[in-house]
Parts: structure tokens; sequence; C-alpha cells
């Protein structure tokens, strides 16, 4: 693999975390927090593509980003067209979501459950030694969180359709990724 494609795997989840950081502080300074680009019912079509930088707050943003790089350098093991797989699932489930979902929501946390179920049955659908490894791996590390797929598992503010969704996106990006 070329030194640039290597770069490419390790900075781009960075950069994109980046962008919900940036968004973040800009909030906090400037809007005192009330700047949140939702996605729901009644809100702009391209808050589809706006929620996942937007947190309710740092204490939203830090955990989120705790999960996000990893899961996603994982994903990028497997390669950057599975990386872009996931997040084009989990902005396709996002958008009936939108539609028929009212309660707005925003946050990384669709497309971490994404890259979740993406590691999860890859490895099951690949029957690679290598590949089944890693999805016992990411169920050993982030099995806990699978609960928070459940309406009755989540705080209230929480979306779980959102966690539901975006796992839902990650399964199909694999089932994608696996038929080509």
């Amino acid at each position: 693999m070329s030194k640039t494609r290597t770069s490419l795997r390790f900075f781009l989840p960075i950069f994109l975390i980046g962008i919900a950081w940036v968004q973040e502080i800009v909030d906090q300074i400037f809007f005192n927090g009330n700047w949140n680009l939702l996605m729901g019912g009644g809100y702009p079509w391209w808050g589809l593509f706006t929620a996942p930088f937007s947190h309710s707050g740092f204490t939203h943003l830090i955990p989120n980003t705790l999960l996000f790089l990893p899961l996603s350098w994982f994903v990028l093991t497997k390669g950057l067209r599975d990386y872009i797989s996931v997040w084009a699932c989990v902005l396709f489930i996002g958008f009936f979501e939108m539609l028929f979902w009212s309660t707005p929501s925003h946050g990384i946390s669709g497309v971490i459950f994404g890259l979740l179920g993406y590691l999860l049955i890859i490895g099951f659908l690949e029957k690679r030694f290598l590949a089944i490894i890693l999805s016992f791996i990411c169920f050993w590390l982030y099995g806990h969180y699978l609960p928070s797929l459940l309406p009755w598992n989540v705080q209230q503010g929480v979306s779980w359709i959102g966690h539901f969704g975006g796992f839902i996106g990650g399964l199909l990006g694999a089932l994608m990724i696996f038929r080509e």
C-alpha cells in the first residue's frame, strides 16, 4: 500500500471529526450552544449531511470522537471503499429517518453504529480468519453499546432511531461490499 493511501486512511477520520470539532467550537463561542444542524421533519433536507457534524456540546462530542476514530480506522483497514460504503448507506437510511421520523436528531453516533454494524458482520460474510477476528474484537470492545439500538435502553433525548438506522446502514454497507 502506498504511503499516500496509508496517510489518507489515517487522516480522513481525523479530518471528518475535525469538522465536528470546528462546528462545536464555533457553536459554543458564537452561538452559546444553540447552533445545532439538525435533521428531521421540518428541517432542511441538507440536515442529512450536516447533522453528523453537529453535537449538543462537548459532553456529546468527546465520547463520540473516542468511538468514531478507532471504529473508522478498523473499517479503513478493510479499505476506503468499505468506509465510503458505510457512510453512504448510513446517509441513505438517514434519508428515510428524516422523512418518517418526526423527532430531530444530530451527532455522529449514527455513523458510529454504522461502522460497528459493518465490523460485526463483515468477518462472517467474508469467512476469512482475520476478518472474523476483527469482528470478534469489535464485539468484545463495543458490543456493550448494542442495547442502545432499542428505544427502552436509551436516556431521554438520545436518538435510538439514529443508532438503529446507522447500524442497519452499516449492515447494508457490508452486504453491498461483500456482493461486489
